[in-house]
């Protein structure tokens, strides 16, 4: 049972994320540039190679699906998807968008995947969600209850512990790569966001980002050993710098291997 606040985070998630549907992947650049979907194929295409559960063709989860980021990636690798949102808006997105394709969505009610059978996907997947998630952990759970033996979970693009312990290189990084971004004085949400967090509430996020504060965020270690207890082992586990289109790309390629500020991992379920 989820508490008034978690109902009001999902909401508010629901909400939000129905209103900037159409427009999402216009201000992502930190996801929708080539650089980051090469990676991010390249990290399925590795970890979908450590899948040992399919017959026939393979079942993937696109767990907080958003856009379709995932499940455009997750078609091209031969996975039959299920596209899971809680916002009807990007589900109605998805159904448009791939009509005749290997795809159905599922609306989720931002707490668990009780309408989704034990052990009935091979890939089970999330980018750049579980930050959204009010118990995030306990997602993580139904995420690996649904996994079948031998398949896969993987979760991506969630901060790495780096980037919480506050890397001097990292820091130098951002000084030199981020441009000057004039955009964002035109843009109203952003003086109010600001006001808010200033004089409401310090977690206060435009998108609705829960697990994103220096004493609120991703806990890595607590991931790997629920996941862990469920009986899954590690098949890698990577962190990276990730890169936004803002960045100067000379500072980014020198500075790519020497910090980062995003992890990555996959874990295979045991027989």
């Amino acid at each position: 049972m989820s508490s008034p606040v978690d109902q009001r985070h999902i909401d508010r998630n629901i909400r939000i994320h129905d209103q900037v549907a159409s427009s999402y992947e216009k201000t992502h650049d930190e996801i929708f540039n080539p650089l980051e979907q090469a990676r991010l194929r390249a990290a399925l295409e590795r970890a979908k190679a450590g899948m040992r559960s399919a017959v026939g063709s393979p079942r993937a989860l696109d767990f907080g699906c958003g856009s379709g980021n995932l499940t455009r990636h997750l078609l091209a690798l031969g996975f039959e998807v299920v596209a899971a949102d809680v916002s009807p808006g990007f589900l109605r997105l998805i159904e448009e968008r791939h009509p005749a394709e290997p795809v159905t969505t599922y609306r989720m009610d931002g707490r668990s995947l009780s309408g989704l059978g034990d052990s009935s996907f091979d890939f089970v997947a999330a980018y750049s969600v579980l930050h959204h998630v009010p118990d995030y952990l306990a997602a993580v759970e139904e995420m690996g209850r649904v996994t079948r033996p031998g398949g896969i979970v993987y979760i991506d693009h969630e901060h790495s512990p780096s980037y919480w312990r506050g890397d001097p290189a990292y820091r130098e990084f951002r000084r030199g790569a981020a441009r000057f971004d004039w955009r964002k004085f035109l843009v109203p949400h952003n003086y109010y966001g600001k006001l808010r967090r200033l004089l409401v509430d310090p977690h206060y996020s435009n998108e609705g980002d829960i697990h994103v504060w220096p004493d609120d965020h991703i806990e890595w270690d607590e991931i790997d050993r629920r996941l862990g207890s469920a009986g899954f082992e590690t098949l890698f586990s990577e962190d990276y710098l990730v890169f936004r289109s803002g960045y100067r790309a000379e500072v980014y390629e020198a500075y790519r291997n020497r910090c980062a500020d995003m992890r990555v991992t996959a874990m295979r379920r045991g027989a």
